[in-house]
């Protein structure tokens, strides 16, 4: 996707602020990761804004919803001509099917990835909402069912990479949150990796959010990550 992996998860709502960030960090990363809460508070014109900078954008916004309001959802989004969009594959295979249809009538380019299971849960959660396979025993059924639907990757964390390799081959693209650089916080997940345990495992992008957007210098702390994966 990239020749670096490193995708910044900017986690503010202030557009001048989420503008300055990117332009901090972009000698350092290789694209940017908007999430709903950005996109919710400043929808295009906000996106429009971080273009700008010219990193590619991975509008992490988890559509999730009955196959047509997903589809439209999408084609109303292609106009971005984002990187990367992505949908729950929790949604099923019509959605998927009517989402991979949506992107490809765009024809931007845009990557469709599938988000599995959220790196917050784990087997415990899982179990508490009724699925009783294992946390990397649910990523790999529902990566292969995004791959059938011709998905072009998914959203996993670092522990499925290597698992997900062997069943699915080199190509399916993963995305991976959850990074954590040695001796940052873990926060609020709960299946973690360092930047260069991941890149040794598989990944194929990282998103990096909080080890760099909350420190004082968070250019030099994406100058530090990458310097740690050899770029």
């Amino acid at each position: 996707m990239t020749s670096n992996p490193i995708y910044c998860a900017i986690d503010t709502l202030d557009i001048p602020k989420a503008a300055e960030l990117a332009r901090a960090v972009a000698p350092h990363v290789g694209g940017l990761k908007l999430g709903m809460e950005f996109f919710y508070r400043n929808g295009a014109f906000g996106y429009a804004a971080l273009a700008e900078i010219g990193l590619p954008i991975f509008l992490d916004l988890k559509l999730h919803d009955i196959p047509n309001t997903v589809a439209q959802g999408l084609t109303a989004l292609m106009h971005l001509r984002p990187a990367i969009v992505n949908v729950h594959i929790a949604g099923g295979r019509e959605m998927m099917l009517a989402a991979r249809k949506a992107i490809d009538a765009a024809d931007t380019k845009t990557r469709l990835i599938g988000v599995s299971v959220l790196t917050s849960l784990n087997t415990s959660d899982l179990s508490d909402i009724g699925v009783e396979r294992s946390t990397q025993d649910q990523v790999i059924a529902l990566a292969r069912l995004a791959q059938s639907c011709g998905l072009d990757g998914i959203v996993c964390s670092a522990h499925e990479i290597s698992a997900i390799r062997d069943h699915l081959g080199a190509d399916f693209n993963l995305i991976v949150p959850g990074i954590r650089p040695t001796g940052s916080a873990v926060a609020d997940q709960k299946r973690v990796m360092t930047p260069a345990q991941a890149m040794a495992a598989g990944a194929d992008i990282l998103v990096i959010g909080r080890p760099i957007t909350q420190q004082q210098d968070p250019a030099a702390a994406a100058a530090a990550i990458a310097a740690e994966l050899g770029l």
